[in-house]
């Protein structure tokens, strides 16, 4: 199955982010068993040429690809999925409008995205422009974040907006938009509970950033199914550190 029809099924998937614009690391992890991995373009330093080259990496390997891009424009969401991602990860996504209008950009037809054959997604122009716009309507993915309070008060209208495939808890921007001191503030769990239980209403799988594995469980029990953990930054500290401290 297409990583679209798993996480419709309610699969797990587990992912990572990465915030280093090296094919070569999308390369390494195209090794591992994740179920994808998440380009950071918001936090991270891709420019295009960047996304170019580890999206290539990432299909070379097999590996579904999503992008978070910088800013929810339409053109950092064509360059994305027509460099080859498998979907892409909006930011800030806070009205039921931001949420159609992403959805839109993700999709060919009226007012949607523009068309090329001559990209990689349409396979440099090997395929029929009918076999490329069906190949995208089954598999292209449109995951909104919810991290402002803005889209907690209005999740329900954005979760049941049709294209939006998955939404995504951002809890770090929510716990310092709540002003509070940690992500177990109650308002910012909250928050959480708020998203998982719009996900479940409206058919809509939802996914969060944990900084504890240890909770995956726990919000699994609440409908989460798509669990982008940790980062390329964090593999790379955490080996050091445990060789360090078995070699003294």
């Amino acid at each position: 199955m297409s990583l679209k029809q798993r996480l419709a099924a309610g699969e797990r998937i587990v992912g990572t982010f990465v915030k280093t614009p090296s094919a070569i690391v999308f390369e390494v992890l195209g090794l591992s068993g994740l179920d994808c991995l998440c380009l950071d373009a918001e936090h991270a330093p891709f420019d295009r040429i960047a996304i170019d080259g580890c999206a290539l990496a990432a299909r070379a390997a097999g590996m579904p690809l999503l992008v978070r891009v910088p800013a929810t424009t339409p053109e950092h969401i064509l360059n994305a999925l027509d460099c080859g991602a498998t979907g892409v990860v909006a930011p800030h996504i806070r009205s039921a409008e931001e949420a159609r209008a992403f959805a839109k950009a993700c999709q060919y037809g009226h007012g949607g995205r523009g068309y090329a054959g001559s990209s990689r997604a349409a396979a440099y122009t090997a395929r029929t422009m009918a076999q490329h716009l069906e190949a995208s309507a089954a598999t292209t993915i449109a995951i909104a974040q919810i991290e402002d309070p803005d889209a907690i008060e209005a999740i329900d209208a954005i979760a049941a907006v049709e294209g939006i495939d998955a939404l995504f808890v951002g809890r770090v921007d929510l716990t310092v938009a709540y002003g509070a001191a940690s992500q177990d503030d109650p308002r910012v769990v909250a928050a959480v509970e708020r998203v998982c239980e719009a996900g479940r209403r409206h058919g809509r799988p939802v996914g969060m950033f944990l900084a504890r594995i240890d909770d995956v469980p726990h919000w699994a029990e609440r409908g989460a199914s798509l669990f982008l953990l940790g980062s390329d930054h964090g593999f790379l500290l955490a080996g050091a550190a445990d060789l360090v401290a078995r070699a003294r």
